[in-house]
């Protein structure tokens, strides 16, 4: 009688497998961090992390064996290396809505003077993910895989105002309104009544309500089905983007968008309240 075949290594235990999961969650998190903040010293990713620089230098060396982290010689500074560019490159190419709204975003930047941005449903923000940048000097940038909070971005509020109800609702009632400028909508009442204003025009405005001085208009993407999965927008300085040219801008973007909707299959522009 033949012997069981025995399994290679030593049995997994609930311990070893929460242990894992730790260290996943160390290194993802560890990715994040230099993703919002690059150039960090491996100091200051220990003390932003809350972990001894013996566990840091661990976790960024085993990350950049595979090229997620990359630390600059001379600086000893550590960024976002080649490895999750490409990870990202294929997040982005899945929907094929960044090779369909590259040359709608090129039309639309040249066409108002300011920077165009596409930008994405993330959980409980916005994700950035391509960019048309204007040739002016002063000018909005948010490059690809910046993240910005649904209520205080042009792009989130529309997003909001014309995606599905109970998004809006897990939103008010599941986040606090973070206030960054005075303008910001830090009350359910005041937000609820914006995507009013929203739907009646087909467009939202961010007027400073996330960074003072910049000002961000904005329209839905629709797919095939109806549904509301991405935004254009347009966004400058004030000085450039003042109130009389709200309207003006407002329509160029709805128009970018309805192409954009066209080109995934979807309807043409939002539908008005």
């Amino acid at each position: 009688m033949s012997e069981p075949t025995r399994r290679r290594g030593r049995p997994r235990t609930a311990k070893d497998t929460v242990g894992t999961v730790q260290v996943l969650d160390r290194a993802l998190d560890m990715l994040d961090l230099l993703a919002a903040h690059p150039g960090l010293t491996l100091s200051e990713v220990a003390e932003r992390m809350e972990q001894s620089p013996s566990t840091a230098h661990r976790l960024l060396h085993s990350l950049a064996a595979r090229g997620m982290v990359e630390s600059d010689p001379t600086t000893q500074a550590w960024n976002i290396g080649p490895a999750a560019f490409r990870l990202g490159s294929a997040f982005m190419r899945r929907s094929g809505i960044v090779e369909r709204a590259r040359p709608i975003l090129r039309t639309l930047m040249e066409h108002t003077g300011e920077t165009a941005n596409l930008g994405i449903l993330n959980g409980d923000a916005v994700l950035f993910i391509s960019q048309a940048e204007t040739h002016e000097t002063i000018r909005a940038f948010f490059p690809p895989g910046t993240r910005s909070p649904l209520h205080a971005s042009g792009i989130g509020k529309a997003l909001l105002a014309f995606g599905r109800a109970d998004i809006l609702r897990g939103y008010l009632t599941s986040h606090g309104l973070t206030r960054f400028t005075d303008r910001t909508l830090v009350t359910p009442e005041s937000l609820v009544a914006d995507m009013d204003r929203i739907r009646s025009r087909g467009f939202s405005f961010d007027d400073e309500e996330r960074t003072r001085g910049m000002r961000c208009i904005a329209a839905p993407v629709f797919d095939l089905t109806g549904e509301a999965i991405a935004g254009v927008s347009v966004s400058g300085p004030t000085h450039r983007i003042g109130h009389e040219h709200v309207k003006t801008l407002g329509a160029a973007v709805v128009a970018a968008a309805a192409d954009l909707s066209q080109a995934m299959g979807g309807p043409g522009a939002a539908p008005l309240s």
